[in-house]
């Protein structure tokens, strides 16, 4: 406030500025909830197959989330995936701090499911490599991200975040180490 007082046009550009500070994280938290914006599932038998070798493939607490949200939680070294067939979501060990990854399986035509499905066995064959060819969509505290999902996401990410509450810290990456 004193250098308002000294130089009146310091004001509005500070308030300028301040509004710039707010808006540009909220644009990239709205850009990483896309990742996990999930699409309406066809009735197609061919969807309904994929989803229960999808649900085969994850355990019984994560296929109840799957069956609820269209998404898979998925704990790994690096704190708690969340996975979509846009992209997947990594929450940090303690819950507060999310990653966001675009990156979705290359044919368009096949089923929601048997997109999920193949990101979650590329992040299960190599975590670190995943994280590194994604494309990183946003990165930020997991309240920013939650305000800009949908209800049915926003349950999966309050799911995982709890996951990544109760595992352990990762202990630090030397360099070399660790891809992200």
């Amino acid at each position: 406030m004193l250098l308002a007082a000294l130089s009146p046009v310091t004001l509005p550009v500070g308030l300028i500025m301040l509004a710039h500070a707010w808006i540009i994280p909220e644009l990239y938290a709205a850009r990483g909830a896309n990742v996990v914006r999930t699409r309406p599932a066809a009735e197609a038998v061919s969807e309904r197959r994929a989803l229960g070798l999808l649900g085969d493939l994850v355990g019984h607490d994560a296929r109840a989330v799957l069956a609820r949200t269209g998404l898979v939680i998925e704990p790994r070294t690096l704190g708690v995936w969340l996975v979509g067939d846009a992209g997947a979501v990594l929450v940090r060990p303690g819950g507060r701090r999310v990653h966001c990854y675009c990156v979705k399986a290359s044919d368009g035509e096949l089923p929601c499911s048997d997109r999920v499905a193949h990101l979650l066995l590329a992040l299960r064959s190599d975590e670190t490599g995943f994280a590194t060819v994604a494309n990183l969509a946003f990165s930020g505290a997991s309240w920013r991200l939650r305000r800009r999902l949908r209800p049915c996401a926003r349950e999966a990410l309050g799911a995982a975040r709890s996951a990544a509450r109760r595992s352990p810290p990762a202990e630090p990456c030397t360099p070399g180490q660790c891809g992200v």
